[in-house]
């Protein structure tokens, strides 16, 4: 696991608490979380564990799960997701992938993905393509499809799809997050990662992290999700 932010509003409908996965295999031009590619040992939890950490916040009424690449880790968090859920009931989920729906149904790219499908009720599939990005909803550009495999979270088609986008600051000790899929403008205001700080790379749908003992702004960048 890269990182967790419990509360927020800028990544899906209501208060909800968000996973960003370690391990993606894709390689989107203008990632700029490379940090978070590497198939490589981050944070481990387990999912009993981890879902009590994403419930600490009794507001939270759903997850939205990210990456990295949610499905690389599929099995861990279908776990996480019906743990979740048998301590807090109408929970939604919301889960990002760089994989297309029907892929993930045909030719599943490793144990546990049906069991995650099963769990989510809105998935947002497709690459990042910088040159489709509309700055509308959760959707980092216009490629990407919004799915609702369950009747959950039907009434927030604009919010998904549609809805200017939010971004959230949160300031820690030794990091600042920058939670939710950032504008266009906000994308265009900080200058990309340069080879070697990938420490202060904002990472998929918007969560940008420094090095503890950085000096000077944090330095956000596009999304990849």
């Amino acid at each position: 696991m890269a990182e967790t932010c419990v509360g927020t509003r800028a990544l899906g409908p209501g208060m909800r608490s968000v996973v960003w996965v370690q391990g993606c295999p894709f390689h989107c031009p203008e990632c700029l979380a490379p940090e978070w590619i590497p198939d490589l040992p981050a944070r481990s939890v387990t999912p009993a564990g981890l879902a009590a950490e994403l419930l600490a916040d009794p507001r939270v009424t759903g997850l939205t799960f990210s990456g990295g690449e949610p499905m690389a880790q599929a099995a861990g968090l279908a776990e996480v997701a019906r743990i979740a859920r048998r301590d807090r009931s109408g929970l939604t989920l919301i889960c990002f992938t760089g994989y297309r729906l029907e892929r993930l149904r045909e030719r599943p790219p490793g144990d546990g993905v049906a069991a995650l499908l099963a769990e989510v009720d809105v998935l947002i599939d497709g690459l990042y393509v910088a040159a489709r990005n509309d700055d509308r909803g959760l959707r980092g550009s216009s490629n990407q499809r919004v799915h609702h495999l369950t009747g959950r979270l039907r009434d927030a088609g604009e919010a998904l799809c549609t809805a200017p986008r939010k971004v959230e600051v949160r300031v820690r000790t030794g990091a600042t997050l920058y939670v939710g899929v950032p504008s266009r403008a906000l994308a265009a205001t900080y200058p990309p990662v340069a080879q070697g700080d990938e420490a202060n790379a904002m990472g998929p749908s918007g969560v940008q992290r420094e090095g503890t003992g950085s000096s000077g702004p944090p330095k956000p960048g596009r999304s990849t999700r």
